[in-house]
């Protein structure tokens, strides 16, 4: 193996066997600006029997979805004009549902729950192995497009988490990253009691190492930004035990 840029190609990579499970050439677009990396990638999944349509813009990308249908694309999460996770959010919000596979340097456990919270199917990170981004599309194709994620409703609240956006009423709010994904544990599970340990694993990732007690503080933060109204459902606290989201008429709880 050896080194070329952020890439790890083998040295022999075409004697790989292509992908042969049944299916047809994968279809796949590549936006990824380093041009050496790309002209890199593009020449190897062209070995391995597959279409590529490779760009270095995310203007360029935004344009070729529109115009062709693709069973993969793989896209680099920075770029000079924007970012991957940008680009698939709007894919998501257009209903295009093509399977992505995120590009990235950025190996940290938020960067990763922030690609998937964006919609993306995998991630894989800078330098990796040529046999390792075949085998993740191998995944990817024989998943087909996703379907879009349903979008939650209690009361007067809706939640889409394909794009990540929130209304209360008629009014658009804007949420942090761990807001909504606070939220959306909660419309998940309506009227269910959660512990703070319970809401911990399900929003936190497995390495905060900081106190319960931030669960506090983001439950009191949400509640000040969704508001009041007379179908806004409450985020109630339930003495001894946690937290439920329940309709706001629904008082046998404190939910100061």
């Amino acid at each position: 193996m050896r080194h070329l840029g952020r890439f790890t190609w083998a040295s022999q990579c075409q004697e790989h066997p292509a992908i042969d499970d049944g299916r047809d050439a994968v279809k796949i677009l590549l936006l990824e600006d380093d041009l050496r990396l790309r002209s890199l990638m593009t020449r190897g999944l062209h070995r391995e029997g597959h279409a590529v349509d490779e760009v270095g813009t995310i203007e360029d990308a935004r344009w070729m979805v529109g115009e062709c249908a693709y069973d993969v694309a793989i896209l680099d999460v920075m770029v000079p004009d924007g970012d991957g996770f940008t680009l698939c959010r709007e894919l998501r919000a257009m209903d295009q549902w093509v399977p992505v596979l995120f590009l990235t340097a950025r190996d940290s456990v938020d960067d990763r729950v922030q690609g998937l919270d964006a919609g993306g199917d995998d991630y894989l990170v800078k330098p990796f192995a040529f046999t390792e981004l075949l085998a993740r599309l191998r995944s990817l194709a024989r998943r087909g497009p996703a379907t879009r994620a349903p979008m939650l409703r209690i009361g007067d609240l809706l939640l889409d988490p394909a794009t990540h956006q929130v209304t209360a009423g008629e009014r658009s709010v804007d949420l942090t990253h761990r807001q909504f994904a606070l939220l959306e544990c909660f419309c998940r599970q309506p009227d269910v009691v959660l512990s703070r340990a319970d809401i911990m694993d399900q929003v936190w990732d497995w390495a905060f190492e900081g106190s319960p007690r931030i669960v506090d503080v983001y439950v009191r933060s949400l509640r000040e930004v969704l508001g009041e109204g007379p179908e806004r459902p409450v985020i109630h606290t339930v003495r001894g035990a946690g937290y439920a989201l329940r309709g706001s008429n629904t008082r046998d709880g404190d939910h100061g």
